[in-house]
């Protein structure tokens, strides 16, 4: 069995998508934090959509290097309209929790059909982890 390139390349878009919804959540979050750990709270949301766009374009070059074509949109952003510290950390573990699913999902699409791809996905499952753990030792203070 070969790899799956149509079913992987629409994963890779969708990816690609949260990745970069990511970048506008981040920075709206940075914009919008207040009170007295808005310093390190905006550092923190400021470095995460950086790190949105490096996945999106990490993505992007896996995308293209199997053939496929990176879509122009983003996933869709859905916001509570609460700015408070309590309500930006619940939708950031939202978002990192369903990043972990998406590469979960792409990891189940390459599994021994792509090792580069599959190592990827698997890298990605880390981080994205990771983030999910330290969002929620931060709401540990706020909930």
């Amino acid at each position: 069995m070969a790899l799956n390139e149509e079913k992987t390349c629409k994963i890779l878009n969708e990816l690609m998508e949260h990745e970069l919804a990511g970048v506008v959540r981040y920075t709206h979050y940075a914009l919008m934090v207040t009170g007295p750990n808005r310093i390190p709270l905006v550092a923190f949301m400021k470095e995460q959509a950086n790190e949105s766009l490096m996945h999106a374009q990490q993505v992007g070059e896996i995308l293209t290097g199997i053939g496929g074509h990176p879509s122009l949109g983003i996933s869709n952003i859905e916001e509570s309209h609460k700015h408070d510290v309590t309500a930006i950390l619940e939708e950031s573990f939202s978002h990192e929790s369903t990043a972990v699913e998406k590469y979960k999902e792409l990891l189940a699409c390459v599994e021994n059909e792509s090792i580069y791809i599959e190592e990827f996905a698997r890298g990605m499952i880390g981080q994205e982890e990771l983030h999910t753990m330290e969002l929620r030792k931060m709401l540990r203070d706020y909930t």
